[in-house]
């Protein structure tokens, strides 16, 4: 579970990954050693999985971006996987319950890419049928903290500090 101190933390990095212990420290106003260890823990526990950089596909020239439905053979999962990882326009692919097997998200440069990346998805053996939707426009982006703020502020947390609104 996270606590208030965790979640002020991890808002901090949010806004700005570069940050070290000693600039986070001061803007959560506690010790950098708690900060450090805190840090430590988050990581050791896999809730903190990496720094990275925030690309934007879109302005980096891959206007063009799909989720497709794989329906695949049965037991095929790791080969569907492999072939998957082949696949430079495929950004992620998520074993799914319902009508197909897994969800990918895919991005290319245009439209024409994006039939290639298609026909390179169907040309596995182990891919039954596929069907795909064109995204439009992102409506919410990827987030994680209103999820951990409503955990902390729900008392799901290990104290009843004040959460940052």
């Amino acid at each position: 579970m996270l606590d208030a101190l965790d979640l002020a933390l991890l808002e901090a990095l949010h806004d700005d990954a570069r940050l070290g212990p000693l600039e986070l420290s001061r803007s959560i106003g506690v010790a950098r050693a708690t900060v450090s260890s805190r840090l430590q823990r988050l990581q050791d526990d896999g809730v903190i999985s990496g720094y990275r950089a925030e690309l934007d596909l879109r302005q980096a020239g891959f206007t063009v971006q799909a989720f497709v439905t794989l329906q695949i053979v049965q037991g095929a999962i790791d080969a569907v996987r492999r072939d998957l990882e082949t696949i430079p326009g495929v950004l992620e692919a998520y074993a799914t319950t319902g009508e197909g097997d897994l969800v990918c998200r895919v991005a290319a440069a245009s439209h024409e890419e994006l039939q290639t990346t298609l026909l390179a998805l169907n040309r596995s053996g182990r891919v039954a049928r596929s069907t795909s939707v064109v995204i439009l426009s992102e409506l919410v982006p990827w987030r994680t903290l209103p999820l951990l703020r409503s955990a902390a502020t729900s008392g799901a947390g290990r104290s009843a500090m004040p959460v940052r609104p």
